[in-house]
């Protein structure tokens, strides 16, 4: 998004995911206070698995908030920085950085208290090595559809004096 639209218009689509996320939130909150049917025999393990929910949907909005306006805004400078040469550096930086604060946020949030420091850890690490291998691998890929879209678009936004407030 930002690569080809700007940081505007990946804003826009942030906060429309933001939005859907607490939506889904709501409804998980909604659905655990219904009264399950006294017949079905599963009502333990169902308040078990969507119990811990506020908790951690309250991690995973508030990485996906931070993780995604910093690879939005990572991205975008990076483009003015390398002046639109190396997308992969643009991708994978970005993906760095906001993977990053995303990773480690939600894992934290999510289970600090509930499971050993060493265990988050390796989790926190495992998680950021998969998703930024995954943009590794990507890249190709990436190429490919991003110049598709520009081509089809005829756009190639670059943020000049943009202000990165996520408001």
């Amino acid at each position: 998004m930002t690569e080809v639209y700007g940081f505007n218009k990946a804003r826009l689509v942030i906060w429309f995911g933001f939005a859907a996320n607490v939506l889904m939130s709501l409804i998980f909150l909604l659905t655990l206070a219904l009264p399950i049917p006294a017949f079905w025999n599963g009502a333990a393990a169902y308040r078990q698995v969507l119990g811990f929910t506020p908790r951690i949907v309250g991690a995973s909005l508030l990485a996906y908030f931070a993780g995604e306006f910093s690879n939005a805004l990572v991205l975008s400078w990076l483009k003015l920085l390398t002046k639109g040469k190396w997308l992969w550096t643009r991708t994978i930086g970005s993906t760095i950085v906001g993977e990053g604060v995303d990773t480690f946020l939600v894992i934290f949030i999510a289970f600090a208290g509930q499971m050993p420091w060493t265990e988050m850890a390796a989790m926190i690490l495992a998680n950021y090595l998969w998703k930024v291998g995954y943009e590794v691998i990507a890249t190709p890929i990436t190429y490919f559809m991003v110049g598709r879209v520009k081509r089809f678009e005829q756009i190639d936004v670059y943020d000049y004096d943009r202000c990165y407030n996520p408001f």
